[in-house]
């Protein structure tokens, strides 16, 4: 076939995946890399949620289940959404998908219109606007800069909201920055929400349980019970859970859109594997206290990364309250020149510059459209951490 769909060239490929893929090859060719582009947890599932799995496949629970999940997952995720959020749903308010990202993609093309308009404020988790545009949506970017902590404030929503907005996506703590929304934040934006009841809010939660600091963690639905029934709560097992390759993505919502998703879905995926299934099961309802355990690490991780950026020449970076990115600005290394002679212009230099000068992959800020930023996975050892950092001052202090 000579010939693809035109949608395609109104989407980007993923470019931390593909700047893994970059520094893969790179490894490939004899070249020390270190890459820190991948949203992935260096920790293996936990050893209950595999044997979980294995009981199922020696069960027999291998046969197609329900489009929108297993009763029992189902069950789990009601009481988890009661536990951690104080959010009551029934079984046909629950959708069960192949990862977070096909929960998104189902609403949205289960609920936009061509033209229809989707706020997602800046940085966003890159597949936001994809996502929209494939469902003949229309992405609205409001720029969050550092000096917001990376956060939508009140009056940048209410001016964001045309009678055309379908959609508020809220996603904290954040990815690519892990800046996280206090409750008095929440219930700023819910108060002008309240004003616009033909908004839906997506609140993609799926760092929830990855927070430092002592901070609370609360949800739009929890914080305002108004906003319920217009709100899809999204959450899923890969971050926390790290269960990243087993694919199970759910939310909680209102029955029509969760029916409308299950419809969607039903002409797709169906449903997720039946063995992933049954190991979420034993991840909701089993012990969390390995989490804690992970948290521990991921600040002293990030703690870690935050002193050396300090120390690094042209660079600045905010303290983020939970998931495992940093955001540092490059803004001080534009204008200055690398050691072979050639300029940094934008962020996609800056980091192009550090993968070929020293080996560290790293994915710019224009992928998360704020720039000059690049964003960094703390999520791998303390030891190549350390190493990377290093290198990523050596790199800023040869720039002149």
């Amino acid at each position: 076939m000579e010939q693809l769909a035109a949608r395609l060239d109104r989407i980007q490929p993923s470019l931390s995946l593909a700047i893994t893929q970059r520094a893969a090859d790179l490894a490939a060719s004899g070249r020390d890399v270190i890459a820190l582009a991948l949203g992935e947890p260096d920790f293996d599932t936990p050893d209950h949620i595999k044997q979980a799995a294995i009981r199922a496949i020696e069960a027999g629970e291998t046969n197609y289940t329900p489009v929108h999940g297993t009763v029992e997952l189902r069950e789990a995720i009601i009481e988890k959404f009661r536990r951690d959020n104080s959010l009551d749903y029934e079984l046909d308010q629950i959708a069960v998908s192949c990862g977070g990202k096909q929960v998104i993609y189902n609403a949205f093309m289960a609920s936009i219109d061509p033209g229809d308009e989707v706020i997602i404020p800046a940085p966003y988790w890159l597949s936001y606007p994809d996502i929209t545009v494939l469902a003949e949506g229309v992405p609205v970017i409001v720029p969050c800069p550092a000096e917001t902590g990376f956060r939508l404030g009140p009056e940048e929503l209410e001016a964001a909201i045309t009678p055309r907005t379908r959609w508020l996506v809220l996603n904290s703590p954040s990815n690519p920055t892990g800046a996280a929304y206090t409750r008095a934040q929440l219930r700023a934006l819910a108060d002008v929400l309240l004003r616009q009841p033909h908004v839906a809010i997506l609140a993609d939660d799926i760092y929830e349980h990855m927070i430092y600091d002592e901070f609370e963690f609360t949800t739009p639905a929890q914080v305002e019970p108004e906003l319920y029934d217009r709100t899809l709560t999204l959450n899923g097992m890969s971050k926390a859970y790290c269960m990243t390759g087993w694919r199970v993505g759910f939310a909680g919502g209102p029955r029509q859109l969760i029916a409308g998703m299950n419809k969607m879905q039903g002409q797709s995926t169906t449903h997720t594997s039946s063995i992933s299934q049954a190991a979420a099961v034993a991840a909701l309802t089993g012990p969390h206290d390995f989490i804690a355990e992970h948290n521990e690490v991921f600040k002293a991780r990030r703690d870690l990364v935050i002193e050396a950026i300090g120390h690094a020449p042209g660079l600045t970076c905010a303290v983020p309250e939970g998931a495992f990115y940093v955001y540092p600005s490059c803004a001080g290394t534009i204008g200055k020149t690398t050691p072979d002679g050639k300029r940094i212009a934008t962020d996609e230099d800056f980091v192009s510059y550090l993968l070929e000068a020293e080996g560290v992959a790293a994915v710019q800020g224009a992928a998360y459209g704020l720039t000059p930023h690049f964003r960094i996975s703390y999520a791998t050892s303390t030891a190549v951490l350390e190493e990377a950092c290093a290198r990523i001052c050596r790199a800023c202090e040869a720039l002149s």
